[in-house]
C-alpha cells in the first residue's frame, strides 16, 4: 500500500510501488519510466532503457540535437531526482535510475556504432558505475541531491568513454 503522495518518507522501509511511481511526471523521470522498479539490478534495467530509448530515437537525430538533448535530460534528471529523492526521504534510491539512462545515452553518443560496441560499451559503464572508482565514490558520498544522483552517472560514463577511447586506438572496433 503507497503511502500519500505528500508525505516525506522517513521510513527508509518504503518500497515504491508502481501505482506511486506512475502517479507523478518527477516519479515516471527518477524511476527510468518505471524501469527503476525492476529487481535485481535497476540500475542495469535503467541502463538497458537508456539503450532502448537510444536504438528507438535519441540515435536519429543530428549530433546538435542530442547535444541539447543530453543537457536537458540532465537538468530534468537533476530536478526530478532531488524532488523525489527527498519525498521519498533518500537522496539516492536505488530504483531512481534516469542518471543511468542519460549517463549511457552519452556513452553511446561517442560509441563506435555498432552492436557488439555497444554491448561492450554497456558492460564498461555498468563495471563503473557499479564498482565506483575515485572520485565517483567521493561524488556518490558527498554530493547528496538531484545533482548528486546524476553526477556520478556522468563522471562513470567518462571513465567508461576513456576505455572506448583506448579500445578504438587499439582498433578493437572495426
Amino acid at each position: 500500500m503507497p503511502a500519500p503522495d505528500t508525505d516525506a518518507r522517513a521510513e527508509s522501509d518504503f518500497k515504491p510501488s508502481a501505482a506511486w511511481v506512475f502517479r507523478s511526471f518527477p516519479r515516471m523521470i527518477s524511476f527510468g519510466l518505471g524501469s527503476g522498479l525492476i529487481r535485481p539490478a535497476p540500475g542495469t534495467w535503467g541502463t538497458l532503457l537508456g539503450w532502448l530509448l537510444w536504438v528507438l530515437a535519441v540515435s536519429r537525430l543530428p549530433d546538435a540535437y542530442i547535444a541539447v538533448l543530453l543537457s536537458a535530460a540532465f537538468a530534468l534528471g537533476c530536478w526530478c531526482c532531488h524532488r523525489v529523492g527527498k519525498e521519498m526521504g533518500r537522496a539516492d534510491d536505488g530504483g531512481m535510475v534516469w542518471d543511468e539512462v542519460v549517463a549511457f545515452w552519452l556513452v553511446l553518443w561517442l560509441t563506435p556504432d555498432g552492436l557488439w560496441a555497444q554491448l561492450l560499451a554497456f558492460v564498461i559503464f555498468r563495471f563503473f558505475d557499479i564498482i565506483k572508482p575515485p572520485p565517483i565514490a567521493f561524488f556518490d558520498r558527498h554530493f547528496k541531491n538531484g545533482f548528486g544522483v546524476m553526477w556520478d552517472d556522468i563522471v562513470a560514463a567518462a571513465y567508461s568513454l576513456l576505455v572506448v577511447a583506448i579500445l578504438v586506438r587499439l582498433e578493437v572496433f572495426p
